[in-house]
């Protein structure tokens, strides 16, 4: 596994080495020695969980305000847009997001730490989304950030208006949602 990319004070774009041949391949997708060697983190993965969505579902931007998570993803089939915002006033990032491109051909996997919130839009026809995460679902401490908070700006690539949970049409606006020290 290598860093493709670090940004916002604690994200980190990973690629796995893949071993292929005209049977198939091969990938390790988590080494926790690994893994601590390049990102820095010693936390725990708890749980682990699988979505399917169809093109131009998003999904998010979710976080916990307590029991933050920290979360490991990456797409198996399918495509999508995946994303981070710093939610920790203390971050010399606070505000800012990253985005990058997840999908079953590229086995790149995105290392979104506690304090941030996460989503995503599909962008092939149906994507499956898997994720660790460092701390268990928590729904009474669960928030949604706007998805499409101007302050923010972040840039989807969706055709039109994404669908929606009605909890993410209700996510609020940065300047009022709950955010991390």
């Amino acid at each position: 596994m290598q860093i493709v990319e670090k940004a916002l004070n604690g994200v980190v774009l990973l690629e796995p080495k893949v071993f292929g041949d005209e049977r198939g391949f091969f990938m390790e997708t988590f080494n926790e020695r690994v893994f601590r060697e390049l990102t820095g983190v010693t936390l725990d993965f708890v749980q682990d969980n699988h979505s399917r969505s169809a093109r131009n579902v998003l999904r998010g931007l979710h976080y916990q305000i307590q029991q933050p998570q920290g979360k490991l993803v990456r797409v198996v089939s399918g495509s999508v847009f995946d994303v981070a915002v710093d939610m920790r006033r203390s971050s010399p990032t606070y505000g800012q997001w990253f985005g990058a491109e997840l999908t079953a051909q590229n086995k790149r996997q995105l290392w979104v730490p506690p304090g941030f919130a996460h989503g995503f839009v599909v962008t092939s026809d149906t994507a499956d989304f898997l994720y660790k995460t460092t701390d268990y679902w928590a729904p009474e401490f669960e928030r949604s950030l706007a998805w499409n908070d101007p302050t923010v700006g972040v840039v989807w690539p969706v055709d039109g208006e994404p669908l929606l949970s009605a909890k993410d049409k209700s996510g609020a606006a940065f300047g009022v949602a709950e955010s991390y020290e």
